[in-house]
């Protein structure tokens, strides 16, 4: 039988790639974004609650409306934002789902999708599996900032979708007021469906505000916000995630919604409702992480390594240049295999594999964890 792949040029993904071999050396894991310490027990308790009382079968499609509710309120609390429960938000099987779906429901063959590289590295799959076109414009490094002049020249009537991500994996840079403005001047009157990724967003430092394309209207009227959990309550392994859109959107978007997942964790949906009912459990997150990035540069400073200061997400970008001249996927792997550390070099996260000799280092660890890293980071 001769197959035909969609995606002849995809492997396996990075992350999974760099946390096997840091299994398999007995490294150190800052690769891959998971915390390795558990969430609330307050929250594995309200879970099995539901469980007990048999909530064990399909939830709604949408996701439980008390879970929708919560989201709502979520989106007015930190964003002036109002969302219907009922007919603009979806619960996912993760935000990566939710990437996917939103890009499956709108974008043919022949469509143009622009995304900015670094890039996470389902952006560009999902678009190609629809038979889209991905548009890349690179953000340099350090600044990592967006030249709203290049888009501005990318966009023609094959555009059907812009993906942005703020606060941003890989590099931890936050989207300022100007560049949702920016935005939002661009794609004001045309055909043009704008996905914004925050799964990172109450992860914000240094009294920063993170800039929800809910916050302005006339944007919000043609965005996708996605989001997750899972980095919010320390549960990545649950995959449940929300998307937030208006009513027109949202429609599309459950109709393939409904086929790709149909619907997620029914007790879980429940359990994070009530806990997320306490709003201290998603305004303080920024507090706790801020302190885990801060432990890490502190740990840290003695390294030959330099660090571009992240300003969310938990994730540390750091330089390489005044230790090696090695390509960073090489270094990467000789450091999980001969010095015990595993991270993800920043090339993987560039479709053609551009190579500015940037390590990303995850912080969501145990300070345990983050000091016997430092340990091994400040003797290269």
């Amino acid at each position: 039988m001769e197959l035909k792949s969609k995606l002849p040029g995809i492997g396996t993904s990075i992350f999974a790639i760099m946390s096997g071999l840091a299994r398999e050396h007995n490294a150190i894991n800052l690769s891959q974004g998971f915390p390795d310490f558990d969430c609330d027990k307050n929250l594995l308790s309200l879970c099995q609650k539901y469980m007990n009382a048999g909530f064990n079968q399909y939830s709604p499609m949408p996701g439980v409306i008390q879970l929708r509710e919560r989201v709502a309120e979520i989106l007015e609390t930190c964003y002036q934002a109002v969302y219907s429960p009922d007919t603009e938000i979806t619960i996912t099987a993760g935000a990566t789902q939710g990437i996917f779906t939103a890009v499956s429901a709108f974008v043919k063959p022949g469509d143009e999708v622009i995304v900015f590289e670094p890039c996470y590295d389902s952006y560009i799959p999902s678009i190609e599996t629809n038979g889209g076109k991905a548009v890349k414009i690179k953000m340099l490094a350090p600044e990592f900032k967006i030249n709203w002049a290049d888009v501005k020249s990318a966009i023609n009537a094959c555009t059907k979708m812009i993906i942005i991500n703020t606060p941003h994996n890989p590099t931890g840079i936050l989207l300022k007021q100007e560049d949702l403005i920016a935005l939002e001047l661009l794609v004001k009157g045309k055909n043009i469906i704008v996905v914004s990724d925050e799964v990172y967003e109450h992860i914000v430092f240094d009294d920063r505000s993170h800039q929800s394309v809910a916050r302005y209207p006339t944007l919000a009227n043609q965005s996708f916000i996605v989001s997750s959990f899972g980095k919010t309550i320390h549960t990545t392994g649950w995959k449940i995630g929300y998307v937030a859109a208006r009513k027109e959107l949202m429609n599309e978007f459950r109709k393939v919604h409904q086929f790709l997942v149909f619907s997620v964790n029914h007790p879980f949906q429940l359990g994070i409702a009530d806990y997320l009912s306490d709003k201290n459990n998603y305004l303080d997150l920024k507090n706790f992480y801020e302190q885990k990035r801060n432990l890490f540069l502190k740990l840290t400073s003695g390294s030959r390594l330099k660090p571009i200061i992240a300003e969310g997400t938990y994730f540390q970008l750091m330089s390489f240049k005044a230790i090696s001249s090695e390509n960073d996927m090489d270094l990467a792997i000789r450091l999980t295999k001969e010095k015990g550390i595993a991270t993800v070099p920043l090339s993987a996260f560039y479709a053609e594999h551009t190579d500015p000799s940037i390590l990303r280092f995850c912080f969501a660890k145990k300070d345990e964890t983050l000091e016997q890293a430092a340990e091994i980071i400040n003797k290269l």
